[in-house]
């Protein structure tokens, strides 16, 4: 193995983060809302889609990683599927948004199904080897760490872009290429980004391919599911930091998955795509502002504990100033600034804080249980996030289904048409206490379970760095 990466490498890789997580967030973001408002799916039916395939996504993860690491070429245990899995899975990506218009009824649920589940599958087989092949072009320490964390501002970054352009782009490429109706122009327009997003997707890592040289001979740890739970039933901290993660991303996820109904259906406008586009730019902004200025600076006054319930009190107090514009005559998108700084930045700070709880709880079990399930408790992690986001989904598409929001009674409206208009005061308000009463409720129930469970406090943690110097 070279003795630095090198700039060249570096570059590369940080490339290959930026297009899978284009890709990732593309589907992550706007699947639900495509299937099921834009094709009209049912609702519950997408949803549990959705809840099924992340949850088998997330047993496959281990899989996978047992398969990579037992893989032997020339050119590697790593690149090989990273070449493989973005090939296929930049195909199923822009197969999933390229649903033919003539699918309606079971046939348009089972195209859903199957082409979700197989983006899952195979985005599952790039993104192991991805993250894995970094002990393969490092020599540790400071250079490992600095790629690390290279790579995830990248994957930073390659969400953002989605996040930012998704609906403007999707609307000037469905007026190029589709019809006059709204429905037309967004089954267009998603159509061909995300062609250009696979594409990018596909150059990307390639480059990374081409610049990235690995150590074939490495070897990866991996852990099965069962190595997974085993862990975490005998590190009490542990059990306690996973929990209030689901309970956080539950919450967290149920608002995002919801929000694009929000600006359609309630904020309304013709042009409430801009609007969406605004606030999300302004959110993730602060959310990356939030990881890398705002908790440093809090860091300095108050420990880590301090602050995940500062934070928590944050995202419960955006939560209800989000609620309280919500019932007034609004159309000024700069308001929903004020409630998306609080829940946005305690997003970047919780995010930061939930990592460190997490290796916390490594060094706890190591004195309890005298062993270090490292990786174990990171695979975890993972994990439970991908279960979150399902359960999130699934909750999201059962209230749609019973507020019967859906964009199936203006299907024939132009691009300047108010959807808003079109949706009743009952239904406004039943997404505004969905989006986000149920998420305070979630963030209370987090405070509660995490103030009365986690016991890792500095002097704990002192206590713990003691006994392990010591041993």
């Amino acid at each position: 193995m070279n003795e630095k990466l090198g700039v060249k490498g570096k570059i590369g890789y940080g490339m290959g983060a930026v297009g899978k997580d284009m890709a990732y967030m593309l589907s992550a973001s706007y699947v639900l809302y495509y299937f099921q408002d834009v094709l009209g799916v049912n609702a519950v039916a997408m949803g549990i889609i959705l809840l099924v395939a992340r949850i088998f996504d997330a047993f496959n993860d281990p899989i996978m990683g047992v398969i990579v690491a037992k893989t032997k070429t020339k050119w590697g245990k790593f690149r090989p599927w990273l070449l493989i899995g973005t090939l296929t899975n930049a195909v199923v990506l822009f197969l999933m948004f390229a649903c033919p218009p003539t699918l309606d009824g079971a046939g348009l649920t089972a195209y859903a199904a199957v082409t979700y589940i197989l983006w899952g599958t195979t985005y599952t087989i790039m993104d192991i080897p991805y993250w894995s092949m970094i002990p393969a072009i490092t020599k540790g320490g400071k250079e490992r760490e600095n790629l690390s964390t290279l790579a995830r501002s990248c994957a930073g970054a390659g969400s953002a872009i989605i996040s930012v352009i998704t609906m403007i782009a999707v609307n000037a490429l469905g007026k190029m290429f589709g019809g006059s109706t709204a429905r037309e122009i967004e089954i267009a327009g998603f159509k061909y980004f995300s062609l250009a997003v696979a594409i990018i997707f596909v150059v990307f890592i390639i480059v990374t391919c081409i610049t990235v040289k690995e150590d074939s001979t490495v070897n990866i740890q991996t852990a099965s599911v069962k190595d997974m739970f085993k862990a975490l039933l005998s590190n009490d901290q542990a059990m306690a930091v996973v929990i209030t993660i689901v309970l956080i991303n539950c919450a967290i996820y149920t608002t995002s998955n919801l929000v694009i109904y929000f600006f359609k259906y309630d904020f309304g406008g013709t042009g409430w795509y801009n609007s969406y586009t605004l606030f999300n730019t302004f959110g993730g902004a602060v959310s990356i502002l939030a990881m890398m200025i705002l908790f440093p600076i809090i860091r300095k006054f108050l420990n880590c504990i301090k602050i995940f319930f500062l934070a928590l009190f944050m995202a419960v107090a955006g939560y209800a100033v989000l609620l309280a514009l919500a019932f007034i005559n609004m159309t000024n998108v700069f308001l929903l600034f004020i409630p998306g700084f609080l829940i946005f930045s305690a997003n970047g700070m919780l995010t930061v804080l939930t990592t460190i709880f997490l290796a916390n709880t490594v060094d706890y079990g190591q004195v309890k249980n005298n062993r270090r399930d490292e990786s174990v408790i990171f695979s975890m992690q993972t994990f439970v996030v991908k279960l979150a986001s399902g359960v999130a989904a699934f909750i999201a598409a059962v209230a749609l289904s019973v507020l019967n929001l859906s964009n199936k009674a203006v299907t024939e409206a132009d691009q300047t048409f108010d959807f808003s208009s079109a949706v009743e005061t009952g239904t406004k308000v039943g997404l505004r206490m969905i989006m986000t009463i149920l998420p305070v409720v979630l963030l209370v129930i987090a405070v509660c379970y995490f103030k009365n469970k986690y016991k890792l406090t500095d002097e704990k943690l002192e206590e713990i760095n003691n006994q392990l110097k010591n041993n």
